[in-house]
């Protein structure tokens, strides 16, 4: 028996499972409010808009940046150690994002944005640390259930920026005050985490795979190209939608509403996507996926209709969960217990460097595109195309291999 087989407990499992549920909805909520007011904030100090989207970029970046240290960190000081340290840099990233505003400095917002990275680099190790004490039949479930804790985010996310972001003089200060205290009280949940830190190697032990030595196998390649895809082409859309969504001449109120709808089609499923995983393998579910976010932008292109926001936005979200809940899990049965942290934080480097394009992108093709809201998102749209050509060819390609021994 193994030291990492000695941890596995599905009773623990679910206790672990519930706390990470409860962190998704409360510090997890701070991510859809910065997705809504985050491109109007940076349009409202950006001296180009075509920048406007810059401070949800940097966010990703902070993200990507963060991904390997926070992992490392994680595998030497336990899972605990590394999501106090991702709530910190929520709290420290909200608070001079709101400094940034107080003083109209669009430097120091985007300062503040890129520390909120380590946040979200450290919410995407929930997912991981769920799997952590699951048994294999029980880790699909685990990994889908808190994967649904976003549905409350979704809920008190976007109502939060309608309370706070006109609360006071300076518009959207109240929410970036809101993400602080959230991330203060959020951080006490991980006191009843119970994931025993991993055991020290012993001199004679095995070290694993190198980084190269995994992306070269198969497996491990679809699963991260399929999570990257699904992840970038997702934040590419969300982060122009309110923007587009206001272009458009519909209100903030309607932006805020139809992101909730999409966080929402983000996390429902998760509810079942375990289930349809252990039921029809996680192969056709990551296709499922894909092919529900080409949907997306195909509604998308039929017009800027409020009711197309929402359903474009709604499908994508669908499409995310299925796409990258299918990924994570195909990820999560190819690496041995002692290469968890190389591996885990080499993914998220790569999903959350392609994030980083896609963000960036976003802003250049929404405000740049044929000057107007409407061309915008159509060329936002149009640029899902060939990632989803590329991701569901490395699908097929990995279904018609030889199955491995």
């Amino acid at each position: 028996m193994t030291d990492a087989s000695l941890h596995i407990d599905d009773d623990r499992a679910r206790r672990n499972v519930a706390v990470l549920v409860a962190a998704q909805a409360i510090l997890g909520a701070q991510l859809p409010m910065i997705f809504v007011i985050g491109g109007l904030a940076g349009q409202s100090l950006a001296s180009n808009i075509c920048f406007a989207t810059l401070p949800i970029s940097l966010i990703v970046l902070g993200s990507m940046l963060s991904a390997t240290p926070v992992s490392h960190l994680m595998q030497k000081f336990g899972r605990r150690a590394g999501f106090m340290v991702g709530a910190g840099a929520g709290a420290l990233g909200g608070l001079i994002g709101a400094y940034g505003l107080y003083v109209a400095s669009f430097p120091i917002f985007l300062l503040g944005s890129l520390i909120t990275g380590t946040y979200m680099s450290a919410q995407g190790f929930y997912r991981f640390a769920a799997a952590d004490t699951a048994s294999d039949a029980f880790r699909p479930k685990a990994i889908s259930y808190v994967m649904a804790g976003g549905l409350l985010s979704a809920v008190i996310g976007p109502q939060l920026v309608k309370v706070t972001s006109q609360a006071m003089v300076i518009p959207f200060l109240g929410t970036y005050l809101a993400v602080v205290a959230l991330n203060l009280a959020g951080a006490l949940l991980f006191l009843m985490l119970d994931i025993p830190r991993p055991p020290v190697p012993a001199q004679d032990a095995p070290r694993g795979r190198s980084r190269m030595e995994l992306l070269r196998t198969p497996r491990i390649a679809v699963a991260v190209i399929c999570a990257t895809v699904s992840y970038a082409l997702m934040n590419m859309v969300m982060t122009s939608t309110p923007l587009a969504v206001v272009g458009c001449g519909f209100s903030e109120g309607h932006a805020a509403d139809v992101v909730t709808a999409h966080v929402l089609a983000m996390y429902v499923p998760s509810f079942f996507t375990g289930h349809l995983i252990a039921r029809f393998g996680v192969e056709r579910i990551m296709a499922s996926g894909l092919f529900v976010l080409a949907g997306a932008g195909m509604v998308a292109l039929q017009g800027v209709e409020l009711g197309n926001f929402f359903v474009a936005l709604i499908l994508l979200g669908v499409g995310w969960n299925f796409g990258f809940i299918g990924a994570t899990t195909m990820l999560a049965g190819t690496h041995a217990p002692h290469e968890r942290g190389r591996m885990q934080g080499l993914n998220d480097l790569v999903v959350f460097g392609g994030v980083t394009f896609a963000s960036l992108s976003s802003g250049g093709l929404m405000n740049c595109s044929g000057g107007s809201a409407e061309a915008g998102w159509t060329a936002v749209n149009l640029a899902m195309v060939p990632f989803l050509a590329l991701a569901g060819g490395a699908l097929i390609w990995l279904t018609l291999r030889p199955k491995e021994t």
